[in-house]
C-alpha cells in the first residue's frame, strides 16, 4: 500500500493517541472526518494498523517487575524455532520478542507481578521448550523510556 501524506500525518498522530477522535484527527491533518474515518480504515483493512492499544502505568496496576531476557536455543532446526515462537507467543507475560543475531537468538521482555511468577514462567520455558540452552535474566531497575511507537516520516522515502 502507498502512503501519501496525509496517511502518513494519520499513522503518527493515532500512535501517540489512538483515543483521538476523528474530528480531533480531522483538524490537525486538513480533511474532514469522514475521510479521516475512511483513511482509517483502510489502513486497518491492509494491515498497516495492525490493532489499537491502551499503554497503562504500571504504579496504578500493581507495579509489575520488567525483565530482560537473553535466550539461547541449541538448535536453528526450522520446527523447534517454530515451537518455542509459538510458544512466546502465547505467554501473555512474554510482552516481546525479538529473533536476534548475535550472542542470543531471542530476547524478550517479560513483566510479571513477582520473581515468583517470572520463576514459573521460564521454568515452565525449560521444561516445555527443550532446545532452550540457557537464558539470562536482567531485572529493570526503572524505565527510561517506553512504547511502541515507530516514526513516519511524512514524505515518502525512496
Amino acid at each position: 500500500m502507498k502512503l501519501d501524506r496525509f496517511d502518513r500525518q494519520l499513522l503518527n498522530l493515532v500512535q501517540d493517541d489512538a483515543g483521538q477522535t476523528s474530528e480531533q484527527l480531522a483538524q490537525q491533518v486538513a480533511l474532514s472526518p469522514s475521510a479521516v474515518q475512511r483513511r482509517l480504515r483502510k489502513l486497518k483493512d491492509a494491515g498497516v494498523i495492525v490493532r489499537h492499544t491502551a499503554i497503562l502505568e504500571p504504579r496504578k496496576v500493581g507495579r509489575p517487575t520488567f525483565f530482560i531476557v537473553s535466550l539461547e536455543v541449541e538448535r536453528d532446526r526450522p520446527e523447534l524455532l517454530a515451537q518455542l515462537r509459538t510458544w512466546l507467543a502465547a505467554q501473555e507475560h512474554v510482552q516481546q520478542a525479538f529473533y536476534v543475531t548475535g550472542e542470543a537468538d531471542f530476547i524478550l521482555v517479560v513483566t510479571a507481578p513477582d520473581t515468583e511468577t517470572y520463576d514459573a514462567l521460564m521454568a515452565r520455558l525449560a521444561v516445555e521448550n527443550p532446545n532452550v540452552r540457557k537464558f539470562t535474566t536482567n531485572v529493570a531497575l526503572g524505565v527510561v523510556k517506553r512504547g511502541l511507537t515507530i516514526p513516519v516520516p511524512l514524505d515518502e522515502m525512496d
